[in-house]
């Protein structure tokens, strides 16, 4: 399957996804050395990416509309009951972010200009971002 830059509404925002986190560079025009959330599909997924810390796997594996930093430094979300999970079981995992220039709020009329292939609803509403978590191997921080 070829590496689209697609424009769609996430479990918790209009984003951009796409298995390419280049192509989210240039769409958000941001450096290329920061990192995104890779979203996936099912625990099993996330489990081939970083190893979840013991005394954190149950929180992992009920949380909703929440992002972990692991130990390795990446960020993972599972997304499940989800229409982004139609998007997802193509996918497996793809790399997301907001679908609006680095630092700057939403503006429909860019990210229909920059995206590739549009899955949006007439309506979509631009909802909360995700609660970002660091796991440490004995703690847990807040980021957002």
């Amino acid at each position: 399957m070829q590496e689209y830059l697609y424009l769609t509404p996430t479990d918790t925002t209009i984003g951009f996804v796409s298995k390419d986190s280049s192509k989210i560079d240039i769409a958000k025009q941001r450096a290329n050395n920061k990192k995104y959330i890779r979203v996936v599909k099912d625990l099993k997924t996330l489990k081939s990416f970083s190893r979840v810390p013991n005394r954190y796997k149950n929180l992992v594996r009920r949380s909703i509309r929440k992002t972990f930093i692991m130990p390795n430094g990446n960020s993972y979300r599972v997304v499940k009951n989800s229409k982004h999970n139609l998007l997802l079981d193509r996918l497996e995992y793809a790399f997301s972010s907001s679908a609006n220039l680095s630092g700057e709020a939403y503006n429909r009329e860019y990210a229909f200009s920059k995206a590739e292939v549009i899955i949006c609803e007439p309506n979509s509403k631009n909802l909360n971002p995700s609660k970002i978590y660091r796991l440490g191997l004995n703690t847990i921080k807040s980021i957002r």
